[in-house]
């Protein structure tokens, strides 16, 4: 059978799918019995040279893709949400079957693409939204479908782990390790996706739809970036016994459903402490199979397409039969409500800047006992002369109570500031 691709995009992560399609063409024609065949690819620049591709092959135009009968999968690696949205929706709605590595695409307009394609018999897949060259998506669908999932934890931004790792591992501060992290090639110019969370908060609506069977509203998931973390949080958290990492988490939780983005601090024992540089992994929970651990490369021209190609080879099997609708289209009918963050109960991280006197833990010490929130863990340190540094843990506590101890603490006149406070995860659940 003769399968006609066309691809929108062309940068990184198309060019390396062009080359796995020609490659690796002879294997894929073996293994799906059907020959593959780029028939168009959308560029902005048709004079750009392209390796392994023809003059003929380019176009500017997307109906040249959408509009073409002799293309049966379209594959969309262009980013963007406007233009690709409406690209795909046409693609859908023309009865051609799709692969997308677009996380935000899929985070604030799947619900839609997936009604286009149940609503048109065809094939949605997304693999390579999600964590690269990492087979979640499927994983979660297929082979853990006899399981009831109950978390799942992921490293799942590339960028900011491996600025975190850099802090981590030489004692540098954010600013210095970004700068480097933009000149290697590892941080966009402007980062704010990626430090700021928005990145893995995409990732984390596709994964949450998957974990609770609801859609999720990615502007409902708790985000936090990473810009505050500074070294002396990262010198106390090790001493501690702890890593500092951006983790993104959807969990069922003692108030409901959670979907959060957040610099946390796990046990340096822990399996996801050791994942570092730009590498992504995911811990999964479900409640037959326990836990799983998925660990590789979440970017990246080749992992990336390794999971589009993978998503495309799919399809063409499928394609001799129905769609099978539980893989390939179905997505939630209705729409999740997460607990609201402030109810979440979390151990935290404090880092005080207080007055170097007698009195000042017993202060503290009466002020947390009357909100009832107890200390776990603190240490003094010297600072400057006449101030300390005080770091402490407390026990499990909702974010709205921290809240108001913190504005208490404060106002107290033997506090100069509260610099830090980061969330502590201890995989209880």
């Amino acid at each position: 059978m003769e399968i006609g691709i066309g691809l929108l995009g062309c940068g990184t992560v198309g060019q390396a799918v062009v080359q796995l399609l020609q490659e690796k063409g002879t294997d894929y024609a073996r293994r799906t019995e059907s020959h593959l065949s780029l028939e168009k690819v959308l560029v902005k620049t048709p004079s750009k040279p392209r390796p392994g591709l023809s003059p003929e092959q380019l176009t500017t135009d997307p109906d040249d893709i959408l509009d073409n009968p002799d293309i049966q999968v379209v594959i969309e690696v262009m980013g963007g949400t406007e233009a690709s949205r409406d690209y795909l929706l046409k693609a859908l709605h023309a009865g051609k079957h799709v692969v997308t590595a677009n996380k935000e695409l899929m985070a604030k307009h799947g619900a839609e693409l997936f009604d286009a394609a149940t609503e048109n018999g065809c094939a949605l897949y997304y693999e390579a939204a999600v964590a690269g060259g990492i087979p979640i998506i499927q994983t979660l669908k297929r082979s853990l479908v006899s399981n009831d999932l109950q978390s799942v934890y992921g490293i799942i931004n590339g960028t900011t782990n491996y600025i975190l790792s850099a802090m981590t591992e030489a004692g540098r501060d954010f600013e210095s390790v970004l700068k480097e992290a933009q000149q290697q090639g590892f941080a966009e110019a402007d980062p704010t996706d990626d430090v700021e969370g928005f990145d893995a908060a995409y990732k984390l609506a596709i994964l949450s739809s998957l974990i609770f069977e609801q859609r999720i509203d990615v502007d409902s998931i708790h985000r936090v970036g990473i810009q505050r973390i500074s070294a002396q949080d990262i010198a106390h958290a090790r001493e501690l016994g702890y890593v500092i990492k951006l983790l993104a988490i959807a969990k069922r939780g003692q108030n409901g459903f959670e979907a959060r983005v957040h610099p946390t601090m796990i046990p340096s024992h822990h399996p996801l402490a050791s994942v570092n540089g730009v590498y992504n992994a995911l811990l999964v929970k479900g409640d037959a199979a326990g836990d799983l651990m998925f660990y590789g490369q979440g970017a990246g021209g080749l992992a990336t397409a390794s999971a589009v190609v993978s998503d495309l080879l799919n399809i063409v099997v499928e394609m001799e039969a129905p769609p099978n609708l539980l893989m390939g289209c179905q997505h939630p009918a209705t729409e999740a409500s997460l607990a609201a963050a402030d109810q979440v109960m979390n151990r935290y991280y404090l880092r005080l800047q207080a007055e170097d006197r007698t009195g000042v833990l017993g202060q503290l010490g009466v002020l947390m006992g009357e909100a009832e929130m107890s200390i776990h863990t603190l240490t003094q340190k010297k600072h400057t002369p006449g101030k300390a540094e005080l770091v402490l843990i407390t026990h499990p506590v909702s974010e709205l109570k921290l809240r108001q101890v913190v504005a208490k603490i404060q106002q107290l006149d033997i506090i100069h500031s509260v610099d830090s406070i980061i969330r502590v995860e201890d995989f209880t659940d």
